[in-house]
């Protein structure tokens, strides 16, 4: 590979897979020129009169939509580590025959490990998305045919968008879904709330096929899918694991270390002057951020303060505020518990969302920049405050990038982290992957204390008489490395071999994973 070093100072291939690729050039700084792509024009007469699409299985639906060799194939995540359906889908690939397929999911969980075979055997060339655990671990130990390519949340829509990427055929599995293809995920026994990310793949992909465990009569209301944007529907026993797709509750960290980062983060969303009547936040489903929003909440209710909206990934802690009126509304990206699918389906003012309106940074704007302070995680930080979430200090590749990297262009990021984990310090000299540029993360949130980044002298300033402790990254990082005994082993990688790269919100290349040493 040619490798250029790119405006974050990190080596990158100028191309990737046959692909040209663009080096990073700096926050801001790579705008893209000409239009949109466009999918194909079709005809309503080579559609059914009566409006169903349905066909009899998933093989005659590939079949019909000229599935070959080579083609880029996506899925959506919304069903989670419950989702059957993929698995099933490159079954049916293989048992067709086709090979070196692009697979293109919005993300990948340890179900899909059972397409590592696929993998192996050629059927499945290379992934571009998140590769989560074992998919991740597979990959980076330099055992995937192609280059990974890692995308943020809309960074996956704008690729298909800006033609960087064309789909081929989009397979959604969508929970509820009429004949005519109109679908919707907040309803049937496979309900996951929405299905937001698999709309670019049914604006823009060549074919579409809806898949559904519940197929009801002409309208399926509210559609989340247009029906007029798919080829063709199949009805199947199940799409997966209800119990899978979304756990029943989301658990709040029990650790004493986490607790105290959430309460800190709350603390400092209080006295910094971001919670103020109006005001919104976005928070995960991890525990910390889980903890975060139950602290969050009293204080706004201890002040009378409420938000204008709230963003998801919704939660029941979510839901307990709009329906206990301390947010006006949720505007939600996906669902991670039941009460989230419930409150979707109930709640006029819970409301789905896409990539495209959320994240999408080749638009006339999206809801990141408006959102006050939102609270994230990683695996890594520096003293640069540059952050990795896809790597960890192995070097291994375990996690996607998600709307993490959209969500850094809020008013405030604050990344709430143990110091260290396992005795391995998060905080460190250079992050092993480059995810987020330090000049987007604000706030440095552990059980030590918080590092304000220098660059927000306004933050420092308000928190003048706050009683959190105020702490110097640096300094940070050598107490950290004096409780686990110095500083952490480097990972062993070849340096020689690049496994994946990272995309920027903008396209541009920000980083490369190198293979893993065994």
């Amino acid at each position: 590979m040619n490798l250029l070093k790119n405006a974050a100072g990190r080596l990158v291939p100028l191309e990737v897979n046959g692909k040209e690729q663009i080096p990073f050039k700096g926050i801001n700084k790579f705008k893209p020129t000409g239009n949109k792509a466009n999918p194909p024009i079709r005809s309503c007469k080579d559609y059914p009169a009566n409006g169903n699409k349905v066909v009899k299985d998933l093989q005659t639906a590939l079949k019909i939509a000229g599935l070959k060799d080579g083609m880029t194939i996506s899925t959506h995540h919304h069903l989670r580590n419950g989702d059957a359906l993929t698995n099933i889908l490159f079954d049916t690939i293989k048992k067709m025959r086709i090979k070196n397929i692009r697979w293109y999911p919005s993300a990948s969980f340890p179900v899909h490990s059972h397409l590592i075979k696929y993998l192996k055997d050629g059927t499945i060339h290379h992934i571009e998305g998140s590769m989560n655990g074992p998919l991740g671990e597979f990959t980076s130990y330099g055992k995937m045919k192609g280059v990974g390519v890692l995308r943020s949340h809309g960074g996956r829509y704008q690729a298909v968008q800006d033609g960087d990427v064309h789909i081929d055929l989009a397979v959604i599995a969508a929970p509820t879904a009429d004949s005519f293809g109109n679908a919707t995920g907040d309803q049937g026994k496979s309900a996951c709330g929405l299905l937001g990310f698999a709309l670019a793949d049914s604006e823009y992909a060549d074919r579409v096929i809806v898949v559904t465990d519940n197929l009801v009569p002409f309208p399926c209301v509210p559609w989340q899918i247009q029906g007029n944007n798919v080829d063709h529907v199949v009805q199947v026993e199940s799409l997966g694991d209800p119990a899978k797709i979304v756990s029943g509750t989301t658990q709040v960290t029990k650790s004493p270390d986490r607790l105290l980062i959430a309460e800190y983060v709350a603390k400092f969303v209080e006295d910094s002057g971001i919670m103020k009547d109006g005001f919104s936040f976005q928070a995960g489903a991890g525990g910390t951020a889980l903890a975060f929003a139950l602290f969050l909440k009293e204080k706004m209710k201890k002040k009378s303060i409420k938000a204008r909206f709230v963003r998801g990934g919704s939660t029941k802690y979510l839901v307990e505020m709009l329906e206990e009126g301390l947010t006006e509304y949720i505007l939600d990206g996906q669902t991670f518990d039941l009460e989230g699918v419930r409150s979707m389906h109930e709640n006029v003012n819970h409301v789905n969302t896409s990539p495209f309106t959320s994240y999408n940074f080749h638009g006339k704007g999206n809801f990141a920049s408006m959102v006050d302070a939102v609270v994230l995680g990683a695996t890594e930080v520096d003293v640069n405050f540059n952050a990795n979430v896809v790597t960890h200090s192995d070097g291994l590749l375990l996690h996607g990038i998600g709307g993490w990297q959209n969500c850094l262009f809020s008013k405030c990021t604050i990344l709430a982290i143990p110091s260290f984990r396992d005795r391995i310090p998060v905080i460190v000299e250079k992050v092993t992957t480059l995810v987020g540029p330090g000049e987007l993360i604000d706030v440095i949130a552990t059980e030590r204390g918080l590092c304000i980044n220098p660059r927000r002298k306004d933050l420092l300033k308000s928190l003048k008489n706050s009683s959190l402790p105020i702490i110097n990254i640096k300094d940070l990082k050598k107490e950290v490395n004096n409780i686990c005994g110095g500083k952490p082993a480097k990972p062993k990688l070849n340096k020689e071999k690049i496994v994946a790269i990272i995309k920027w919100v903008d396209g541009t290349v920000l980083d490369s994973v190198y293979q893993v040493i065994e």
